[in-house]
């Protein structure tokens, strides 16, 4: 296991945590380090995210048959995203769901964005002709 991956799996349990009325404690992200983006965005590039120029931040397009489909896809992340307290920026017409993943609380990408992506691309994956 490497050392990213060790961080990715202690960053789910909690880094830095900070107080709000209406939860106990948050993790609060931060952003990729330099060698977790070596490891973690090859990957992602590969399976055709891409950088938002101008931003830190990544951004895919999924194509489906109908808009039944998209929908169906888009409830889903939605789903998960709201369990990992972490929502995209996202865009529907009929049939395609564009999505762009950044945190904004650390200005940039961080593991949820990584682990949202990888949710996205298994869940499109039943979609794909």
């Amino acid at each position: 296991m490497s050392l990213s991956s060790l961080r990715l799996a202690f960053l789910r349990v909690t880094t830095r945590t900070f107080t709000s009325t209406s939860r106990l404690a948050m993790s609060r992200p931060v952003k990729l380090t330099e060698s977790e983006r070596v490891e973690f965005l090859p990957p992602l590039h590969t399976a055709k995210w891409n950088m938002v120029p101008g931003r830190d931040a990544i951004k895919k397009a999924f194509l489906f048959n109908d808009f039944n489909e998209a929908f169906g896809f888009m409830t889903r992340v939605a789903l998960k995203a709201d369990k990992l307290d972490h929502h995209p920026e996202w865009f529907n017409v009929y049939n395609k769901v564009e999505i762009t993943l950044a945190t904004h609380d650390c200005q940039g990408l961080s593991v949820r964005d990584v682990e949202l992506a990888k949710f996205c691309d298994a869940a499109f994956e039943p979609f794909q002709k």
